[in-house]
């Protein structure tokens, strides 16, 4: 039996998506011999936007160094085999198949969601096959997310805004509580930039279980200059080139990863590497092969995941760094999102808005309800069957510029369909 036809299987073993406890992981991690117990050296990452690219320039970093590197995401975009990246590449159908079976095995037909048991498979794998470190990225909150059972070396938490708040809570105080769920008794703490109510619950959290903490724009810094990057620090300054990675945001999200980098040895010419050779895919990428590049006939193209309003308000300005050219917006969202905040900042700079819905996604937002909501912030906007009818139906598109945008399940989709 395949992975997919494996993990459609387990899929069927909880009938919540989304059912954040830690009792259901503890269990079957037992009945698999605690392989959270034999992890390698653990960065655990958590946060509402950033978490990703910094994995990402985490990861670049590392494998600079030499260093043979594990990394845990969610969720993935072209297929599930990217979640799970084993010391230096994606990890194989044939092993993936086979430890999805032996967790399956030992779950002996337990209640348990889809992500706790591809957890545990994961953490499987990272048990089994040798690494010097491993990069484990939060699935959703943090403190019951399905991660938060092991001790890590080092907690990373990036920034934090309002999202999932059916699960998580509605203020940022909330929030924030769950994410420094992650903070364990002794083990330091990297935080990134923050609203001053999630700063302040977060260092208090950190403070009462004596984690030592490092406060970006208080502690380390990194900001451009003169078309560079700097990161700065109590032992000095590094002068790098801008990341890889488009948009300003990007310049905050480097702070704590080149700071972790700097904990475990990274000298200036690993930073350097760190921030050229980093790759994260759907995070304001341009597409450049695939048929909605032919059917775009010479507009420029680009893809980006995000999808609240703290990503709409780095997206927006992202858009303002770029030259200036006609912006169409091709918009997919899910019905648990706040549209309107996502939207919002966008609108000053989209002249055309073109509302799609997600294919196989039972929660999408149907496309006639993304465009009501992009009309009623002010946006000039209609709906269509699919991108592909969306790109067609743009007049004159060698003259602007395309993006499509909303969702990492749309994101993953234009990804398989344009490889």
């Amino acid at each position: 039996m395949n992975s997919d036809q494996l993990l459609a299987r387990l899929l069927e073993l909880h009938p919540k998506v989304i059912d954040l406890s830690l009792e259901r992981m503890e269990r079957i991690l037992a009945a698999l011999g605690n392989p959270e117990k034999k992890l390698p050296t653990t960065i655990h990452i958590a946060g509402t936007n950033g978490k990703g690219s910094t994995q990402a320039m985490l990861r670049s970093g590392f494998e600079a160094m030499g260093k043979k590197v594990h990394a845990y995401t969610s969720p993935h975009l072209a297929q599930f085999h990217e979640r799970i990246y084993l010391a230096g590449a994606h990890i194989s159908e044939s092993y993936l198949s086979e430890i999805l079976a032996e967790v399956e095995e030992k779950n002996a037909g337990e209640p348990i969601t889809f992500f706790e048991v591809t957890t545990a498979a994961a953490f499987l794998a990272f048990s089994r096959i040798p690494a010097d470190i491993l990069l484990l990225e939060v699935g959703l909150g943090g403190r019951l997310d399905a991660t938060n059972v092991m001790t890590p070396d080092l907690s990373i938490i990036t920034p934090v805004s309002i999202d999932h708040e059916a699960y998580l809570g509605n203020t940022l105080t909330a929030i924030a509580t769950e994410k420094a769920g992650i903070i364990k008794r002794g083990v330091p703490v990297i935080l990134g930039i923050q609203p001053d109510d999630a700063r302040d619950t977060i260092e208090n959290i950190a403070h009462k279980l004596g984690a030592p903490i490092v406060v970006q724009n208080q502690d380390f810094q990194s900001y451009t200059q003169h078309g560079r990057l700097a990161f700065e620090d109590e032992t000095g300054l590094w002068d790098l080139p801008l990341p890889a990675l488009k948009g300003p945001h990007q310049m905050n999200n480097a702070g704590p990863a080149l700071k972790a980098l700097k904990n475990f040895g990274a000298d200036e010419e690993i930073a350097k590497r760190a921030m050229l050779e980093v790759t994260w895919p759907a995070r304001m990428q341009r597409l450049s092969q695939g048929p909605l590049i032919d059917a775009a006939h010479g507009a420029e193209l680009w893809l980006d995941g995000g999808h609240n309003p703290a990503a709409g308000a780095m997206l927006a300005q992202t858009l303002r760094d770029l030259p200036s050219k006609t912006l169409v917006m091709i918009c997919g969202m899910l019905n648990t999102k706040d549209v309107s905040g996502y939207l919002e900042p966008l609108a000053p700079l989209t002249s055309q808005f073109i509302a799609v819905s997600i294919d196989g996604e039972a929660a999408t937002l149907p496309a006639e309800e993304t465009a009501s909501y992009a009309h009623e912030v002010g946006m000039n906007a209609s709906s269509a069957n699919s991108v592909l009818e969306a790109i067609s139906s743009i007049e004159n598109p060698q003259d602007k510029r395309i993006l499509i945008c909303g969702s990492l399940y749309l994101a993953g989709r234009i990804l398989r369909e344009n490889s």
